[in-house]
């Protein structure tokens, strides 16, 4: 049964709003998965930190158009779900790439990163990499390991002066009671 006009406006709708709150977007074929599939797949992707809907091809174009991102229109061909990628992209790749795996029904047909088109092998490679408090903490240990050096190099020669200052105050008492 066609969906109404409205239906279709309300779809769109919530595809922008997703799209909105999305870092990527990740295409599958979902093609031959049943419902308790289908459901179970969900709760991986909204653990996550996605949603997985199905979508319509053409109002997802549209969707994609309206909220200023890449349409990768030969992705968009026959039956279509998306993951959108609400909080942490590379947890919501693995996800769906552990059903994949899992289920050998679901095939990831690609998707988009920062506006850059994605292959299938990219959201392998996307799904490799640590989660995002990993990241954070392994960009933190780089940035603060150089300024620790230099307060590690500022402490030394801090030392060093004052042992050279102690030593001339002891060098002095020892003068100051020989005489």
């Amino acid at each position: 049964m066609p969906f109404t006009r409205a239906e279709k406006e309300q779809m769109i709708a919530q595809y922008r709003a997703l799209l909105s709150r999305s870092q990527a977007l990740i295409l599958a074929d979902y093609q031959g998965l049943d419902a308790m599939g289908m459901y179970r797949l969900r709760q991986r992707v909204r653990k996550a930190g996605g949603a997985f809907h199905v979508t319509k091809n053409t109002l997802l174009r549209i969707a994609l158009k309206e909220a200023g991102w890449a349409v990768p229109e030969d992705l968009l061909q026959g039956p279509t779900a998306t993951a959108f990628c609400l909080e942490d992209p590379p947890a919501v790749a693995k996800a769906l790439l552990e059903f994949a795996e899992e289920n050998k029904v679901l095939k990831i047909k690609g998707g988009l990163l920062d506006g850059r088109r994605l292959r299938p092998e990219d959201v392998k490679t996307l799904a490799e990499l640590p989660p995002r408090p990993v990241l954070l903490g392994q960009v933190l240990g780089t940035l603060q390991a150089p300024a620790a050096r230099v307060a590690g190099v500022l402490t030394a020669v801090l030392q060093q002066v004052v042992g050279v200052l102690q030593a001339r105050a002891d060098q002095l008492k020892e003068g100051s009671q020989t005489a």
